[in-house]
Order: structure tokens, then sequence, then C-alpha cells
């Protein structure tokens, strides 16, 4: 992993995934229960948000702080491409890296939906 690497992540949200974001959160707004005229339930925007933290999971990313700016609703059955951008990657010891990335998630047409960034660690340099 260098500075300038983009690392990608795509995935179609489900209504069982919203269901259970929706148990397991909380976060039972009527727009996330009760489907609109096309049958979609809209995501939690922290469900959405779970794609850029699956790619730092990927590599061990221990976040100290991330920020999100939701920009448009995502709703079930969307297609949602996340790219994360390493802007920051720093060796301060044999086995700590400080990281920073910014992040865009889009849908199936092309529409920026979030977008924001985080910093952290890697504890284990054999990403």
């Amino acid at each position: 992993m260098k500075v300038g690497d983009i690392i990608s992540w795509e995935k179609v949200v489900t209504v069982e995934e919203v269901q259970a974001f929706t148990e397991l959160s909380g976060d039972s707004g009527v727009h996330h229960v009760i489907p609109d005229e096309l049958g979609r339930l809209t995501v939690q925007g922290l469900l959405t948000a779970t794609l850029p933290t699956k790619i730092g999971g990927d590599f061990n990313v221990l976040a100290s702080h991330m920020t999100f700016h939701f920009l448009r609703p995502v709703f079930t059955g969307d297609s949602i491409q996340c790219d994360v951008q390493i802007e920051t990657y720093n060796e301060i010891s044999d086995s700590r890296i400080e990281i920073e990335a910014t992040f865009t998630c889009k849908n199936q047409l092309d529409k920026v939906v979030l977008n924001g960034s985080f910093a952290g660690i890697i504890k284990d340099k054999r990403v």
C-alpha cells in the first residue's frame, strides 16, 4: 500500500441488511421500515458508511477519526461502489503505520451518495 493507491469495493444493499441494521442500531425511522412507492427502503446513513470501514478493516486500520458527508439517499437494491484513496502512509515503527484516506461512494447511476475521510494506525506491517 502506498500514497495514491485506490482500493475499491462494491455491494448491493438488501432489505434484509436494512432490517438487521434497524434491529441492531435501533434506527427505526419510518423510511427505514416502510417501503416507498417503488417498494424500496431508505438505507441508514451509518449502514452506507460501513462500506469504507469494510475496506479499512481489510487492512487492519484502527481508526482514530472519521468524517462522513451524506449527499443523497441510498435505497435497497442500489449498487454502491466505494473508492478509498490513500492520502498518507507513514511508517512510525516496525509495527505501526499512520494512515489517512479519503473515500467516495457512488450509486449505480454514478451519483455520489457519500464521501469523507478517515485516519488511524495500522498495527501490522504485513499489508
